[in-house]
């Protein structure tokens, strides 16, 4: 397993050196979204804090969007920012929501070297929540698998008549 997210992250340099589109673009958290843990605990769930503020995991198949396939936006739990939309959003069998692109300037990427492998984490832009990982596995024709938790999504249907 190790293996793979090395040669993983690998590819991933070396698709950044030949021009290919980066996943690595980052960008700063506005001040104005730095929040305290207090303030977070207040505002979310036990399991959204887990999940956002301490890079918790949910358990695979178990998430409310990890097989819903309606038109409209997901946002950050956190703070209702747009990160995808439902266009991107595809079924991928790992267990999670899975999307092939993030909204532009949405996503912040981080190395993520904790569990004992490599791996590029994905947070939100604007408040820094933990949304899972992004993988260079996916099956369409960007080549990108955005693995999020969807207890870190909010979800905005395109019309409000269907559900």
């Amino acid at each position: 397993m190790k293996t793979f997210f090395l040669i993983l992250s690998c590819l991933s340099l070396a698709l950044n050196a030949c021009g290919q589109k980066s996943i690595m673009k980052t960008s700063k958290t506005p001040a104005d979204m730095k929040k305290t843990d207090a303030f977070w605990k207040d505002k979310l769930s036990p399991e959204a804090f887990r999940i956002l503020r301490e890079k918790g995991t949910e358990y695979p198949h178990t998430g409310e969007y990890n097989l819903h396939f309606e038109k409209g936006t997901y946002a950050c739990m956190a703070c209702k920012e747009p990160l995808f939309d439902s266009s991107s959003k595809f079924k991928s069998d790992c267990g999670w929501p899975s999307f092939d692109n993030a909204i532009e300037g949405k996503i912040r990427y981080e190395k993520d070297s904790s569990l004992g492998m490599v791996r590029i984490e994905i947070i939100c832009n604007n408040c820094d929540g933990h949304l899972g990982h992004v993988f260079n596995d996916g099956p369409t024709s960007t080549g990108l698998r955005y693995c999020v938790n969807s207890v870190a999504l909010d979800f905005d249907a395109k019309d409000k008549n269907i559900k």
